[in-house]
């Protein structure tokens, strides 16, 4: 029997605030253990929670950038279980009455090409703390710095198709909330920022029922839950085709020897005995703020690649390279508009192949945009060679503020393009090659570039290509 696989995705975001979702404390990611914590976030007798404005607007941010219906009233919940690392013996989130609902995500999937994964829900809530299994030994201990911190969770509908999917999911979702665009959140899985937990079921292809899901936590890289999915699948396709039942559970993925393990049986909402929160009332938000903060969003990046495809005659593939954030989208703008009409392709390769290269993240770029184009216009020019603009571009990374023009002046880089010059090397060459020259003329006229590169050798590269192909060709005729 052919197996289908589903997936849906539980990601935790935390919001980019100077302090904590319901109290003053800093959210701020390192300090010292049990050193950014009050009452509030510890949960001691008589202390109040008081939401956090901000984190508010960046979690309305986000939903509508991922085209949610945001509701002007909505609810806090506590969400009731016990474990070390939570104080208060609950945690405040939201349920029956989520912050949003609604909303899609377009990816392309690597089998199934661009797909939308549907959002079910965003909703609010406060992180918990975080244990610690390997600090002392034979004990667990617990840091409470991250209680309190504010996350979004945002919940998929069981859209996609292969563990592959989820990751294709994960990166846009990244690129949308991250640094590059809206920047409501680092989203660094390695500080736990951006967390995912998976649920994962296999049902026969053509089918439209769903089947008992596991989850799967413990995944701290888009690569790791990948890995984790693609894992947990086959396990469950073994005790299928065994004839063995899946049991609903919370599974953790142990990338070390690349499997999942059981930890729980997985709750269900009844579990968690929700109800809403007695200290906080409803979140109400007036229709004025909410469109003012729908309005304040930048574009993003569908957005940017549809506009960039349309306005530079890019490909897709092209315009996902150039979008990869805002400021490089911006960049590229930059350039193409000095660069004039129909220069896109071309400014497109200058910064994908020339200037990315330069690059440590491989979106951002250490060299200004004017100077960019300063040595694009050298080598558009014929003042240097493309392999000696790389060499201009380098020394840039290091002078921002000196002339690309006087670097290559400087490096000994500005071409030669005086016809007697040129002739001279043509001939010194033609001369020191008279066999392949001899088999040149006898029909081996790939010998062409051969000869070329023994010119540019000769000239150490200062000769105009141009030039030298077209003093080689009358030479050799």
């Amino acid at each position: 029997m052919t197996w289908e696989t589903v997936v849906g995705l539980e990601v935790h975001v935390q919001l980019l605030t100077r302090t904590k979702m319901f109290c003053g404390c800093s959210a701020r990611f390192g300090d010292p253990p049990n050193t950014n914590v009050c009452p509030v976030c510890l949960g001691l007798p008589g202390a109040l929670p008081v939401p956090n404005e901000q984190a508010v607007r960046l979690a309305v941010r986000a939903a509508y950038a991922l085209g949610c219906t945001v509701h002007p009233r909505s609810i806090f919940a506590r969400k009731n279980y016990f474990y070390p690392d939570l104080p208060k013996g609950y945690q405040i989130s939201q349920f029956e009455g989520p912050l949003a609902t609604g909303g899609a995500l377009a990816c392309v999937s690597p089998d199934r090409g661009p797909i939308a994964v549907r959002i079910k829900r965003l909703h609010l809530e406060e992180d918990a703390g975080k244990s610690f299994h390997d600090r002392v030994p034979g004990k667990t201990a617990v840091d409470f710095n991250r209680s309190g911190v504010p996350l979004i969770e945002i919940v998929s509908e069981p859209d996609l198709r292969s563990p592959a999917e989820a990751r294709a999911y994960l990166a846009v979702l990244k690129q949308v909330l991250g640094p590059g665009y809206l920047a409501i959140s680092n989203c660094n899985m390695e500080e736990g920022s951006l967390r995912v937990d998976a649920n994962l079921s296999i049902r026969p292809a053509g089918s439209s029922e769903l089947r008992t899901r596991t989850e799967v936590k413990n995944m701290n890289s888009f690569s790791g839950v990948e890995h984790a999915l693609t894992a947990e699948r086959a396990r469950q396709l073994v005790a299928t085709e065994r004839g063995e039942e899946i049991v609903q559970a919370t599974l953790l993925f142990d990338a070390a020897a690349g499997e999942v393990r059981p930890t729980r049986t997985k709750e269900e909402a009844h579990d968690y005995r929700y109800f809403p929160e007695p200290d906080i009332p409803p979140l109400v938000l007036a229709e004025a703020w909410l469109a003012r903060e729908k309005q304040a969003l930048p574009e993003l990046p569908a957005a940017k690649r549809a506009r960039l495809e349309s306005a530079f005659k890019l490909s897709p593939a092209e315009s996902v390279v150039v979008s990869a954030t805002a400021a490089l989208g911006d960049y590229f703008e930059a350039l193409a508009a000095r660069a004039g009409s129909g220069a896109g392709k071309e400014v497109w390769n200058w910064v994908a192949n020339d200037l990315l290269s330069l690059s440590r993240d491989g979106e951002s770029i250490p060299v200004p945009a004017g100077p960019a184009f300063e040595t694009l216009a050298l080598v558009r020019g014929g003042t240097i060679s493309r392999q000696a603009a790389k060499r201009v571009l380098a020394e840039l990374v290091q002078h921002p503020s000196e002339p690309a023009a006087a670097i290559a002046e400087r490096l000994g880089l500005v071409q030669v393009s005086d016809t007697s010059a040129i002739e001279g090397w043509v001939r010194e060459t033609l001369e020191a090659h008279a066999a392949e020259v001899a088999r040149y003329k006898a029909g081996e006229t790939r010998l062409m570039g051969f000869l070329v590169g023994q010119v540019m050798k000769r000239s150490q590269g200062k000769a105009d290509p141009k030039a030298v192909n077209a003093a080689l060709s009358q030479a050799l005729e």
